[in-house]
């Protein structure tokens, strides 16, 4: 079970976890269901209304492991910008209807924003989430 945490989280990385966990489940849902239908439509502009918020939210978050730049920034928040660039770009795909250009976008706004993001806060030692799990 769940250990008491060392520290309380800032309430910029409560909210951004409250919006990103559903987003891993909407996410995925998305990619593997049926493209087109009126559900993923509607479920794929929420997705992308809340990746997009959390991806501004992120830019909020100082970086607390590895290097710095500006004194807040750290490499994580690359992450952050392929999410803001994702975003937009996956939506006016979308409305274009072109689906190649939409899907790539949607493919690494996962696999980047979520996936990869998601492994580097949790076994990365040091981060939030590594310490919530592992010690």
């Amino acid at each position: 079970m769940f250990k008491p945490l060392p520290y309380v989280p800032s309430m910029t990385v409560v909210v951004h976890l409250l919006i990103i966990v559903p987003c891993l489940f909407m996410g995925a849902y998305l990619l593997l269901s049926d493209k087109g239908t009126p559900l993923h439509r509607a479920m794929g502009k929420v997705y992308m209304v809340l990746m997009g918020v959390t991806g501004l939210l992120t830019l909020f978050i100082p970086a607390d492991v590895g290097p710095r730049f500006l004194g807040h920034f750290g490499f994580l928040h690359l992450l952050s910008l392929l999410t803001l660039w994702s975003v937009p770009r996956a939506w006016v795909a979308a409305r274009r209807r072109d689906m190649r250009v939409h899907k790539a976008a949607m493919v690494r706004l996962y696999l980047g924003g979520i996936l990869v993001a998601g492994a580097f806060a949790v076994f990365a030692e040091g981060r939030f989430l590594h310490t919530w799990f592992f010690k």
